[in-house]
């Protein structure tokens, strides 16, 4: 299995890359290339931003201090510093020792009114010495294989275009034909899906989680480059071909950010559409170009800096800058503008504080196809979060739409097979 790929991301990642100041410096380098100019400069940011949108990035930083590991008699505790991602509910897991170490933490157990320490229950410790660490991340990926939740499981292989592409096999009970599809977002790997594995489990379904094209386990295909769902669609529509040669009849879509985006195009692009039943999306990607607004604004690059970058993604003269090996066609990505054509069954669950992937497209594509889409909001969870802040919302509101996907589908659709 290749070594794992861990980004520094604008989209999936709770890092924002390069800030403001950075920015301004890496654009006047890169401008100076073409010419110490305004032009130059916009030109320098235009390039940056587009590579780093498609471009798999470095390791996340440790960027969270470890003030302490607490050991009683009944439980073991981490003390934290105070800031916006520590102090919220729910549980997550904790990267240490250059991502060698992780443990699982729980609720925040104490923190003095004032205070700008607190502390978290520690669930369990899964590698390394959470003792010795001083600098650690915090992140959403709580299990690291489908054993950490008790579950039976097999490693298999996907045939795709490049090679083979790993995934984790999952046996279904009385929904066995029914096979639930795990595909993570941009900048993850599939581990990242994991948390939908229970909910999926419980509605007897078989479930396969599986990796694509230039994610750290799948082949390498077009220079590394993502194609933010328009290439990568392809590797999960070779993973339904694998389940159905055994024994799938129909099929569920999980996708998580980017995921979600790849999981739209499958359902509109494969040629097992007809399987997909269902679509079930954590903070989807459905709206590239209010993504790449958006995040150009938060970086505070220049607005005809980020304009040239989409412009360098989606035009064959930007190849060469980007190093993409096509242009994006992020027309077929923007899922609100092509609202009307989704008629798979849907259900989105966003948090409306995404600082990542802008909540109001997800509102959006519900509202203007309410009769296929539905949206669940959160508030608190940013992105892709949604199951940390509050599982059992989360499991409680995917476990009962799919039920009534199951038993009621949309008029015109086959039922999902039982």
């Amino acid at each position: 299995m290749a070594k794992r790929k861990q980004d520094v991301q604008i989209v999936d990642s709770p890092r924002r890359g390069p800030g403001p100041v950075a920015w301004t410096f890496l654009g006047l380098g890169a401008g100076a290339v073409v010419g110490t100019t305004v032009a130059g400069v916009i030109g320098g940011l235009a390039t940056l931003f587009a590579r780093q949108v498609v471009t798999p990035g470095r390791r996340p930083v440790e960027d969270l201090e470890i003030l302490a590991t607490i050991q009683t008699e009944r439980s073991t505790e981490v003390g934290l510093p105070v800031n916006q991602e520590t102090i919220k509910p729910g549980i997550y897991s904790l990267w240490f020792d250059g991502d060698r170490g992780h443990a699982r933490l729980g609720e925040v157990t104490s923190r003095a009114e004032g205070e700008k320490t607190l502390q978290r229950e520690v669930i369990s410790i899964d590698r390394g010495d959470l003792r010795a660490a001083r600098r650690g991340r915090l992140g959403s990926n709580v299990y690291l294989s489908p054993a950490d939740l008790g579950l039976d499981f097999e490693d298999v292989s996907v045939p795709v275009s490049a090679g083979k592409a790993p995934a984790w096999l999952v046996p279904g009970t009385s929904r066995a034909d029914t096979w639930a599809i795990m595909v993570h977002g941009r900048g993850a790997t599939r581990v990242e899906t994991l948390r939908a594995l229970p909910v999926a489990h419980a509605a007897g379904m078989t479930s396969l989680v599986v990796s694509y094209r230039n994610d750290g386990e799948a082949p390498d295909v077009n220079n590394g480059r993502y194609g933010l769902g328009t290439t990568e669609w392809r590797d999960v529509d070779s993973a339904i071909a694998y389940a159905i040669a055994n024994g799938a009849r129909d099929i569920v879509l999980f996708g998580y950010s980017m995921g979600g985006s790849i999981a739209l195009q499958v359902a509109d692009r494969s040629q097992h559409r007809t399987r997909i039943q269902a679509l079930v999306l954590d903070s989807p990607a459905v709206n590239w170009f209010s993504i790449l607004e958006h995040q150009a604004k938060i970086n505070k690059i220049p607005y005809l800096s980020g304009r040239l970058g989409t412009l360098l993604l989606t035009h064959p003269l930007g190849k060469k800058l980007t190093g993409l090996t096509a242009p994006l066609d992020l027309n077929a990505l923007d899922w609100v503008a092509r609202a009307d054509q989704l008629r798979v069954p849907t259900l989105i669950l966003h948090s409306e504080d995404d600082d990542f992937v802008p909540f109001s497209s997800s509102a959006e594509l519900a509202a203007k196809n309410p009769r296929t889409v539905q949206l669940v909001p959160f508030f608190i969870a940013g992105h892709v979060r949604e199951w940390n802040v509050d599982s059992t919302r989360w499991e409680n509101s995917v476990t009962d739409w799919l039920e009534t996907v199951f038993s009621a589908p949309v008029p015109g659709l086959a039922p999902v097979a039982r």
